[in-house]
């Protein structure tokens, strides 16, 4: 899935490839965008300019020229492609751009769980999340104050958006480990220095994230080994880096968490 550095690193991409073109037209391919991107919509960005491309937590926005905005989210599996319209038209393309500049955006997605949706001139409310994990908004002190008021275990409690934006499931794993704090741990017990290095940690898994790890379709061509990547997303029953005790599974909140039992303590 798609977390904050990935999403940060397709934002960056699209800007790269169509920031200042004109949309001439959109289309919809798959029954599932079209419950949010319905036909009206897709005519109404005919014409507008994408002056700003930003993201916010896990979402892309992307600002027009009259003042409308598209909100695009992945979801599980989605990523942007960029050819032009006499490409073949890629595979697993669910909603498609075009611009008068010759660029074809492509949002492929292979489960079709991703979400277009535009907000028209005025109508957009700003997401509500937690601070940026890689801003100087995202404190200790603050970041104390909201573990505070929580007592569900750490893991998932990191996946919850409002606490900070952008951290998922494989980076909340990680981060529990570099920590050396046990998934299961109630937040509100944790101490004020594991609080400290939990925020350091989060910082450290997301600015040192692997770009190869979601790799745009249509920039690198080698695969990559994830098992070979993370410390321990994935890795039940490997060696643990640090102790070479066998990484552990468990599932939390309906999500698979990995962990060393030796080195992450409650």
């Amino acid at each position: 899935m798609p977390e904050l550095p990935e999403v940060e690193h397709a934002a960056a991409r699209l800007r790269e490839a169509v920031l200042g073109h004109t949309i001439v037209r959109a289309t919809v391919l798959h029954p599932s965008p079209r419950r949010h991107f319905p036909p009206a919509s897709q005519k109404a960005v005919a014409g507008q300019r994408i002056d700003r491309i930003e993201r916010r937590a896990k979402v892309q926005l992307i600002h027009l020229a009259n003042g409308a905005v598209l909100e695009v989210h992945f979801r599980m599996t989605g990523d942007w492609e960029f050819t032009t319209p006499a490409d073949p038209a890629p595979r697993l393309e669910r909603v498609r751009f075009e611009t008068a500049e010759g660029v074809r955006v492509s949002l492929v997605d292979g489960r079709a769980f991703g979400v277009v949706r535009l907000h028209t001139p005025g109508q957009f409310v700003p997401i509500v999340a937690g601070p940026e994990p890689l801003t100087d908004d995202f404190t200790v002190e603050g970041f104390i104050a909201s573990l505070a008021k929580r007592r569900s275990p750490i893991k998932p409690t990191l996946l919850d958006q409002k606490l900070v934006a952008g951290v998922g499931n494989i980076y909340a794993s990680e981060a529990c480990w570099e920590a050396r704090i046990h998934p299961e741990t109630p937040a509100n017990t944790l101490s004020k220095a594991r609080v400290k290095k939990l925020r350091d940690a989060v910082r450290l898994v997301l600015e040192t994230a692997p770009s190869g790890r979601y790799y745009a379709r249509d920039e690198v061509n080698e695969k990559v080994n994830e098992r070979d990547i993370w410390r321990v997303y994935g890795k039940e029953g490997d060696a643990c880096r640090r102790c070479n005790t066998r990484i552990t599974k468990l599932v939390q909140a309906g999500r698979s968490t990995f962990y060393c039992a030796r080195c992450q303590r409650r």
